[in-house]
């Protein structure tokens, strides 16, 4: 599997180019975007020097093998325009930094499939600022934090993505977490001897983990993915949203086991009190089965960074066994 695909050129992005600015302006340069891999995101520089980002939603830019994941519900993942166009109205109704919105378009017509155009933000990454520069990263954090909040404080009485809230007798989200975690863990097992090894073990411990969790209502608004490579720097230093497509409400748990994964030590910029101690056990240990699963069945098709995608599935293996040796 060679992990090349036909990338867009200029000539099939001059008509979003028109869409967006009229005819005064032509592409002069097109650079693809590391990091997606459901949906295409190009650099457009133009002719007299600005630029701008388009993603593009086409089956030519989703390197996820087809799989049905209705069983996931409302934790499927997530992709698609208008997943992206309602996670960027309840952001920015949160007070919320993304990048500037400049053109929705469903026609096919620009180019085959769904297109969005949002302002370049070109301050780089906050994972690349802090492998740079810690010191000039950490106002940046101290920023996000402030945003994250924000987010985190608007809610609702249901769960899910903003377009599809589950009804309200929908299983609560730690029995779809613990569903989940269990069909992940069948799949790694499957595809990992270390893990079939201890499959009964790691199920015990799953369920352990799910019987000491308490019913709840209301749920915070979530971004679902918030790492370091998914935060840009604008020219004022702000720190910028982008991968926003699984934006939805849900347990801020959920949220706070990934920021403390890909956070590593500057996590207390965005930490909180008042988690459930028994949430974050369940919810763990489902992060660490989906970071097993999700990587193997993307090497199962064409995605290019295959040592990248099998690094993340051994450093998970490795976080779950290790939890079995502490029992």
């Amino acid at each position: 599997m060679s992990g090349e695909r036909r990338r867009l050129g200029a000539g099939e992005l001059s008509g979003v180019v028109r869409q967006v600015y009229g005819g005064a302006r032509a592409v002069r340069s097109v650079a693809r975007l590391t990091g997606g891999t459901k949906k295409g995101v190009y650099r457009l520089t133009l002719d007299d020097g600005a630029s701008c980002v388009v993603h593009v939603w086409n089956d030519d830019e989703n390197y996820w093998p087809a799989q049905d994941e209705d069983a996931d519900g409302q934790l499927a993942a997530a992709s698609g325009l208008d997943l992206f166009a309602a996670a960027h109205a309840e952001l920015t109704a949160a007070g919320v930094r993304v990048p500037q919105l400049l053109l929705l378009d469903r026609s096919h017509t620009l180019i085959p499939g769904d297109v969005a155009v949002v302002e370049d933000v070109r301050g780089g990454t906050l994972e690349a600022r802090h492998a740079r520069n810690p010191r000039r990263a950490e106002p940046v954090l101290a920023r996000l934090g402030g945003q994250v909040r924000a987010l985190h404080a608007r809610r609702s009485d249901r769960y899910g993505r903003p377009l599809t809230l589950s009804p309200a007798d929908a299983p609560p989200p730690h029995t779809v977490v613990r569903d989940r975690a269990l069909r992940h863990l069948d799949a790694s097992a499957r595809r990992v001897p270390r893990i079939a090894a201890v499959r009964d073990r790691i199920a015990a411990l799953i369920d352990a983990a799910y019987a000491a969790v308490a019913p709840r209502t209301g749920y915070a608004l979530i971004h679902g993915e918030l790492g370091p490579d998914h935060v840009l720097i604008d020219d004022r230093d702000q720190p910028v949203l982008i991968d926003i497509e699984g934006v939805m409400f849900f347990d801020l748990e959920w949220e706070h086991v990934f920021l403390e994964l890909r956070f590593g030590d500057t996590y207390h910029h965005l930490a909180v009190n008042g988690l459930d101690e028994a949430r974050l056990r369940l919810y763990r240990l489902a992060l660490d089965l989906s970071l097993v699963e999700g990587p193997l069945r993307l090497l199962e098709a064409d995605f290019p960074d295959r040592d990248f995608m099998r690094s993340i599935a051994d450093y998970a293996t490795a976080r779950i066994l290790a939890r079995l040796s502490r029992r």
